[in-house]
């Protein structure tokens, strides 16, 4: 997956005193507060992606080591290329996160946000943990950030913030209410607000090369590609007759997908049997800590797979998986989905969006908030105790464990024998 900014992409500037780049007087910061600037925003990452992501090693000796040494290394990595075709399906699963935290509070509403320089090569994190505010630099340093002071200009408070250390980081920036903060001046300079990372996420939709109708009929005329092996055969099952905790937002029936048109001819998931019944042991693993599971995609026919690699700009297919590949979602052993609370029914809220194409997807990024965070790692928890692994980019997708064992499937919705459930 390729986002727009990294968390840590970029060269940490050295930076000039406090004294040197912003001036306050009184604990008020005089700062030139500009309108939020717009950033190109790329094509949405909808969580089907390449069937293997590659394996890649580099190996940086501290010091010269001799041609064999080296020639032995690169053999080796290059075995395990072969042999283990992803590496986090060999990591242990994820750990339970502990207690749930608190609500971030009031007082941040609109201040956590990823934010870049002008040329967005340098990008910070500003994030909640236990309710104080950090700072989280270009090279992974985090920041506990103190309020310095703050005053009002009409409808609008000026604030300034630092972190307790000798090379201190200095933020000063406006905020109307509890409106995002959209500009943030610093004594490197100013930083903006970045086009992913506003309140709701950022969900982009994709131009179509062809109406969608034509390149349908198209797909459901072709056949997948052809495989050797012993496969088992295809057992799905229709995860919403499984147990009453589990929901449907089957985002590809809709118009609220990365398409911006339905796909999906019917609202209905489905997994291969044992991925299924795994993915209930999670649910019951979810439910005494108050939560259920959301779905938004499972088994996924080819013929859709290669609707949305045709409907895909060229710039824009490695966001999508390649149908003369196939995908896991394919073979009925991936699953995309969310929590969601079994009180209110509402959908828990995690550090980025479901089919968002940005940092905020990747299961390890360190910004949003406590209770974001431990929303994620909680799902991760769950279902990496039952034997599914999460993508390594998409914090909501994961992969069963047995999913090498099926061959890729396309049959329709319509012609699958849901009454077996």
């Amino acid at each position: 997956m390729s986002a727009t900014t990294s968390s840590n992409g970029g060269p940490l500037k050295t930076k000039p005193s406090a004294a040197e780049s912003v001036r306050t007087t009184n604990s008020t910061v005089v700062i030139p507060i500009t309108a939020p600037k717009t950033t190109a925003t790329p094509a949405n990452c909808h969580s089907e992606r390449s069937q293997e992501p590659a394996f890649s090693s580099r190996v940086i000796p501290r010091e010269r080591s001799s041609f064999l040494l080296h020639a032995l290394t690169v053999v080796l990595f290059t075995l395990l290329a072969v042999s283990v075709p992803c590496a986090r399906s060999q990591t242990s699963p994820a750990p339970f996160p502990g207690r749930e935290p608190a609500n971030m509070p009031q007082d941040f509403i609109g201040k956590t946000g990823d934010f870049g320089n002008q040329t967005e090569t340098d990008v910070i994190i500003l994030f909640e943990r236990s309710k104080h505010l950090y700072l989280r630099d270009s090279e992974g340093i985090e920041h506990l950030l103190n309020a310095l002071g703050f005053s009002k200009e009409g409808d609008q408070t000026s604030f300034t913030y630092a972190s307790n250390e000798p090379d201190a980081w200095v933020l000063a920036f406006k905020q109307r209410k509890a409106e995002p903060v959209w500009q943030i001046v610093t004594q490197v300079g100013p930083y903006h607000r970045l086009s992913y990372s506003v309140p709701g996420g950022n969900v982009s939709i994709v131009r179509p090369t062809r109406p969608i109708a034509e390149i349908r009929s198209e797909a459901l005329a072709a056949s997948p590609p052809e495989e050797k092996g012993a496969f088992r055969n295809n057992d799905l099952v229709e995860l919403a007759k499984l147990d009453p905790a589990i929901h449907l937002d089957i985002r590809y029936a809709t118009a609220n997908d990365f398409l911006g048109k339905a796909v999906y001819t019917q609202a209905r998931a489905f997994l291969q049997r044992p991925a299924a019944e795994a993915l209930v042991r999670a649910l019951h693993r979810l439910q005494p800590y108050g939560y259920g599971l959301l779905i938004h995609d499972g088994y996924r026919p080819w013929y859709v797979t290669k609707i949305f690699w045709d409907a895909t700009p060229s710039d824009g297919k490695i966001f999508v998986a390649d149908p003369a590949q196939g995908s896991r979602h394919n073979r009925g052993c991936a699953v995309d989905l969310t929590l969601y609370d079994l009180k209110t029914n509402e959908p828990a809220e995690m550090t980025g969006l479901f089919d968002e194409m940005s940092p905020r997807s990747f299961p390890d990024y360190p910004g949003g908030t406590s209770l974001q965070r431990w929303h994620r790692d909680l799902l991760g928890w769950a279902m990496e105790s039952e034997g599914f692994t999460v993508f390594e980019f998409e914090w909501w997708h994961f992969d069963y464990k047995d999913w090498r064992e099926y061959a890729i499937s396309n049959v329709p919705f319509e012609k699958l024998d849901a009454a077996k459930n």
